[in-house]
């Protein structure tokens, strides 16, 4: 039994390393989500300021879709040796991230959170969306404030 355990994870490492991507791939990855982010978290913000008149059937999809994103594992767009010191000029993830990786999953908790109470307000008016996208933008504020650099 000890063999065919050996034997199998022996013959997994090999899948499992198939699996991995690239550095690029990964920032790719990662840049796509936190634009796919910002494009629903954009609708709801020109909700919230009047820019658009709001529609509770836009923003409840809007939250939506934040709320599919928040579904994905983060911490995967987040792999090793894709910071802005290993990749200058291509991205704005500080070496921090990897240094206290608790920290911002921390972060990563309260983005959730925040989603989760935008998904409760969209759809329920004016007065119950603007503070849920004070919440959430402020969440990714703080993440912004602690972990990603101000230019390339």
């Amino acid at each position: 039994m000890r063999k065919l355990l050996i034997a199998t994870l022996a013959a997994a490492v090999p899948a499992t390393m198939a699996l991995a991507q690239s550095a690029e791939n990964t920032l790719k990855a990662r840049q796509g989500f936190f634009q796919l982010i910002s494009f629903e978290m954009g609708g709801l913000a020109a909700m919230a300021k009047g820019d658009v008149e709001y529609d509770a059937e836009a923003a409840s999809a809007h939250a939506a879709d934040l709320s599919t994103l928040m579904s994905l594992h983060i911490a995967d767009y987040f792999a090793p040796e894709t910071s802005n010191a290993d990749l200058p000029g291509k991205t704005r993830a500080q070496p921090v991230i990897w240094e206290d990786m608790d920290g911002f999953m921390e972060k990563a908790t309260a983005l959730n959170a925040a989603v989760e109470t935008m998904a409760g307000a969209a759809g329920n008016g004016l007065d119950a969306l603007r503070p849920a996208v004070g919440q959430l933008g402020g969440t990714c504020k703080a993440c912004h404030d602690d972990y990603r650099a101000k230019s390339f």
